[in-house]
């Protein structure tokens, strides 16, 4: 495995610690692929996920597409954010505990965050 991974690895396990999801504040966790990103809701009291979204989802409007060019990376992370913040907003969950899974604070991540805030969404 290479050491980015095994960093990151190490990263996720430390804040895992201290962040947890109950079903009062559930935990808002993000994984980042080289093109994808994907959020989802989960109460690890419970155990099970409540609300999900990625660039995959078929909920997901294609504005940037339309202009003929791709859209960029960061903007499909911003349009996950609100999407996931409208998913949450609609089962009554107000306020969630952000895991951003042992990557760094900083564009998409924080992208997707702080469209996930601007929806509604308190952390």
């Amino acid at each position: 495995m290479a050491m980015k991974l095994v960093g990151r690895e190490r990263r996720k396990l430390r804040i895992r610690k201290k962040v947890v999801g109950t079903s009062e504040r559930p935990r808002l966790t993000v994984f980042r692929s080289a093109r994808h990103i994907y959020a989802q809701v989960i109460d690890d009291v419970a155990g099970c996920t409540l609300a999900h979204a990625s660039t995959l989802s078929k909920d997901l409007g294609a504005s940037a597409a339309a202009e003929g060019k791709p859209a960029k990376k960061t903007d499909k992370a911003k349009q996950v954010g609100a999407l996931v913040a409208k998913m949450c907003l609609s089962k009554s969950i107000k306020q969630v505990v952000f895991d951003r899974n042992g990557y760094k604070y900083h564009g998409r991540i924080s992208a997707l965050a702080q469209a996930a805030r601007a929806a509604g969404l308190k952390f």
